[in-house]
């Protein structure tokens, strides 16, 4: 699904920085796959390469066995919009729309009809448990609410690889719960693929494996077994040894 070769990216300047270098990994179709690091690693600069928003210095991105920087400008645009869905920390919805409206969002630009759209919205809705907010307006919902909505928003079209970027930077333990139990269950549920920065420990033992970065490089990646606390002992005992700044990290929870 989705095939990464031998990354790099490096930012020109005075002093060119070398942000990654050599990323090779593999994310099957209905994997749910998490990137940790400390803060500098590297790990934002990958996902927005994945996302089409940055583009390699050297290497490949291979989505659904197709390269998206050999697209002209207005077929990436479209390929962007058709075949990857975004959540993001900081929810990026719409204060002048209605819950229901922010979810339609892709689908107005697709021009699909009212009817078609009011029933994508039932389902969708439904299955995140927000049917009782579609009316109100986003600042009126609560932060699980509202990152449930933007999750909404991001699987409406269907995207063959979801993209979250610390989808529960923003929300207290309870809700940062809810949130990664519904990115879990879409995963098991549509088989959509997802990847996901985060640097909070509990939310990357939802994943099914966590990829370590590094100082630009692949560190490490552990795989989950049948026990989620052992699992997340794991991450916890890798970020240990990984390093980094005692503010990188989020503050560790019980499960």
């Amino acid at each position: 699904m989705l095939s990464v070769k031998e990354l790099t990216k490096v930012y020109e300047g005075k002093i060119a920085h070398r942000a990654l270098e050599n990323i090779s990994f593999e994310v099957s179709e209905g994997e749910f796959i998490g990137i940790m690091g400390p803060s500098g690693s590297g790990k934002t600069t990958l996902l927005n390469m994945i996302a089409t928003i940055d583009r390699p210095t050297a290497g490949e991105i291979l989505i659904d066995r197709k390269n998206p920087f050999e697209l002209k400008k207005n077929d990436l645009a479209t390929f962007r919009r058709r075949e990857l869905g975004f959540v993001f920390q900081d929810f990026n919805l719409l204060e002048t729309l209605t819950v229901e409206e922010n979810i339609v969002l892709p689908l107005t630009l697709e021009r699909v009809s009212v009817k078609i759209m009011k029933e994508k919205v039932k389902t969708v809705a439904k299955k995140l448990g927000i049917e009782s907010i579609l009316n109100k307006r986003t600042y009126e919902v609560s932060g699980g609410q509202a990152q449930r909505t933007a999750i909404a928003r991001a699987i409406i079209h269907s995207p063959k690889l979801l993209l979250a970027d610390e989808p529960t930077g923003n929300l207290d333990s309870k809700a940062s719960k809810d949130v990664m139990q519904t990115l879990s269950n879409i995963n098991k549920e549509f088989a959509t693929t997802q990847l996901m920065v985060t640097h909070d420990p509990q939310a990357a033992s939802y994943c099914q494996r966590v990829i370590f970065i590094k100082d630009g490089a692949l560190y490490n990646e552990i795989h989950r077994g049948d026990n989620q606390k052992t699992y997340y002992q794991s991450i916890l005992d890798v970020l240990s040894l990984l390093g980094g700044e005692s503010g990188d990290l989020s503050t560790i929870r019980d499960l």
